[in-house]
């Protein structure tokens, strides 16, 4: 059951999700994201390189995997490890808070390759529908 109401029992104020300027909302864009998702689930193995994590989540450009790394940084998700090579070498890897979310969303990335065909067959079923 969600608690739609602000304050707790006590009197203390806590964060409203409904509220338009409940700073949570900034978290549920960071977690609404598909390159988010997407690079923490892949973190989970362990740290990886830019070039890597670039290779492997295709479509992600350089500049949005730059963008993505960096405000999972400074959400705590995530860390940046430069190691003193020539070039230098850089590696991410999921912090213990990042490994709570990676096992929270974990199971919508299982939920949509399971379900991704049902949910083809019902857009065209819809558009199939509108056309008629």
């Amino acid at each position: 059951m969600v608690i739609k109401n602000a304050a707790k029992a006590d009197g203390q104020n806590r964060p409203n999700v409904y509220d338009a300027n409940c700073p949570t909302r900034v978290i549920l864009d960071r977690i609404a994201d598909k390159w988010t998702v997407l690079v923490l689930t892949f973190l989970e193995d362990g740290p990886v390189r830019f070039n890597a994590l670039r290779r492997q989540i295709d479509g992600i450009s350089q500049k949005m995997l730059a963008q993505t790394l960096r405000q999972l940084e400074r959400d705590g998700l995530i860390t940046r490890t430069a190691i003193a090579t020539v070039p230098v070498t850089v590696e991410y890897a999921i912090t213990p808070l990042g490994r709570t979310l990676a096992d929270t969303i974990k199971p919508l990335t299982e939920w949509a390759e399971h379900y991704f065909g049902d949910v083809q067959r019902a857009q065209q079923q819809y558009d199939r529908a509108q056309a008629g």
